[in-house]
């Protein structure tokens, strides 16, 4: 993608003497990456701040980011929180009722391996990545908005660098 100036042919017949020039699979996945509806899915202290994250203060919606109630209408979950043996089947069911492309942010230690309670609680998954396919992990214990802002913006590169094949895995 690329701005070209001053074409000799074309100087007078386009306004300014300049055009752009892209693919449409670049136009297709800058429109996915910067709008991203996301689905919550927080189970514990993860959520208070992923919640923090969506408020006035650090605000997802410059980000494109909108929140969605529905699995149908989003294509990104993020997943907070301690994530328990009785949830990990109606969090894959959230999952599987997304529409393709989908993607999943696992937010906070417990979410990403189990935290503290990895080897003291046989009700708690060591990973949600046992259940779902993660695309980002953020780390902590709460991470920060922050970081979570990062992870965002760090999905937006991972789906503008996608090939359109990619989408049919």
């Amino acid at each position: 993608m690329g701005v070209i100036k001053q074409l000799p042919v074309y100087a007078e017949k386009v306004p300014g003497g300049a055009i752009v020039a892209t693919s449409l699979e670049s136009i297709l996945h800058h429109s996915q990456a910067c709008s991203l509806w996301y689905l919550l899915f927080g189970t514990a202290c993860c959520a208070i701040e992923l919640m923090a994250t969506g408020a006035s203060r650090y605000d997802f919606d410059r980000l494109g980011m909108i929140f969605r109630a529905s699995p149908r209408q989003s294509d990104l979950i993020i997943a907070a929180g301690t994530i328990t043996k009785k949830m990990a089947p109606r969090l894959r069911k959230l999952y599987d009722q997304m529409a393709e492309p989908r993607y999943v942010i696992a937010m906070g230690g417990c979410t990403v391996k189990g935290g503290p309670f990895y080897y003291d609680s046989y009700a708690v998954e060591k990973g949600i990545d046992h259940i779902v396919p993660v695309d980002v992990y953020i780390p902590g214990c709460p991470p920060r908005p922050e970081s979570l802002l990062e992870g965002c913006l760090t999905l937006q590169k991972k789906i503008k660098a996608q090939k359109l094949a990619d989408w049919q895995k």
